[in-house]
């Protein structure tokens, strides 16, 4: 009887939602991208003020009219071509969009792609898969989770492919270079258009919560239980040669981190905007590192280091180059390239992957 009874009050809650007077919420579109423009609409009968804001580029705010039906409705006249995060303000409250059809783990995803082509759409080309794996972190003591790219066929391939290992930066986790880094789609293009070999690219979460300093603990964390997860659950290459690593801002402090002490585990380097911890003397940390001492080992080892950032605008750019001045005291072989003038951004890391990965592994 007891289950019956709430059977029926279930079937009745349903009933009620079914019957439920609709709204304009109901077949609402949150964002309408035209060319270069966006329109954003929330539903919001009862709200007095309405606001939008994330990585949007505003010259302006975008100023948001309630029309007669309860749809508030904001303008962006132009927006350069991009993947964006943004989330609503409803009366001074953040409301994240339910309505995206992205919706990432923290704000919702807007693609800008006026043609199509961009190197970051999703094109009709054979998709890899993102996987999400769990793995006991025996540096850290916790269960942790990775994204992991693998290629278009890998499930049909016997063949042992090289890794990458791609790091984001502070305040994202390992969900953010598979969705505002687009890096599946991005990887997807580059290896149908037969510009890259190959690889399976692993995307480590590199925030470590509770710890004043988080870069040297996952840096332990990568090499004792990351790398070690990788080689023993996927079909890969465990030679030096056949591993990449690179990270962005925070990421790239632990792509230092794990390289220059390891230097005889990787041969692919990539720092982007990235340096030296700021406000350490960058003399101090390369000494730390043991970058002089090993210096001969290092340029031996790595076939290709390379420091990029997204222009003069990037917030890390004097930091950077005060990193560099020491490297090229120390001798360090490395470029220097700056892929996108679009600061400290997506726009910049994403350009960085697409110049990246065609360098790997070759």
């Amino acid at each position: 009887m007891i289950l019956l009874l709430a059977l029926t009050a279930s079937v009745s809650v349903f009933a009620q939602g079914f019957r439920r007077q609709p709204t304009p919420a109901d077949t609402l579109r949150s964002t309408v991208v035209t060319g270069n423009s966006v329109v954003f609409q929330i539903y919001a009968p009862q709200a007095q003020q309405v606001s939008v804001s994330g990585d949007l580029p505003f010259g302006s705010p975008v100023r948001f009219v309630k029309e007669e039906n309860g749809v508030w409705k904001g303008r962006l006249a132009k927006i350069d071509e991009g993947v964006y995060r943004y989330q609503f303000t409803v009366d001074g409250v953040s409301v994240y969009d339910p309505k995206s059809e992205l919706a990432g783990e923290t704000r919702a995803l807007l693609k800008v792609q006026p043609t199509g082509d961009e190197f970051f759409a999703m094109k009709d080309v054979p998709h890899g898969a993102v996987a999400q794996r769990y793995y006991y972190s025996r540096t850290l003591k916790t269960v942790r989770r990775m994204h992991v790219w693998t290629p278009a066929g890998y499930e049909k391939t016997k063949d042992k492919l090289p890794v990458l290992y791609l790091i984001h930066g502070g305040g994202d986790n390992d969900a953010s270079w598979p969705n505002v880094g687009a890096a599946g789609w991005i990887l997807d293009n580059l290896l149908a258009e037969g510009k890259m070999v190959p690889m399976v690219v692993v995307m480590p979460n590199g925030t470590v919560t509770g710890v004043p300093n988080e870069v040297p603990p996952f840096a332990e964390d990568m090499v004792t239980d990351i790398i070690p997860f990788i080689e023993a659950n996927y079909n890969v290459k465990t030679d030096k040669d056949s591993r990449a690593i690179a990270g962005l801002s925070m990421g790239g402090m632990e792509t230092m981190e794990v390289a220059f002490p390891h230097y005889d585990m990787f041969s692919w380097v990539w720092v982007m905007s990235s340096s030296f911890a700021p406000g350490q003397d960058p003399k101090a940390e390369a000494e730390r590192l043991k970058v002089p001492q090993n210096i001969a080992k290092i340029n031996q080892s790595f076939k290709l280091m390379v420091f990029s950032q997204g222009g003069s605008s990037d917030i890390a750019y004097n930091n950077c180059k005060n990193t560099l001045k020491v490297m090229d005291e120390v001798g360090l072989k490395y470029d220097y390239v700056e892929n996108a003038q679009a600061g400290h951004s997506w726009g910049t890391w994403r350009a960085d992957l697409k110049a990246l990965a065609p360098k790997l592994f070759k």
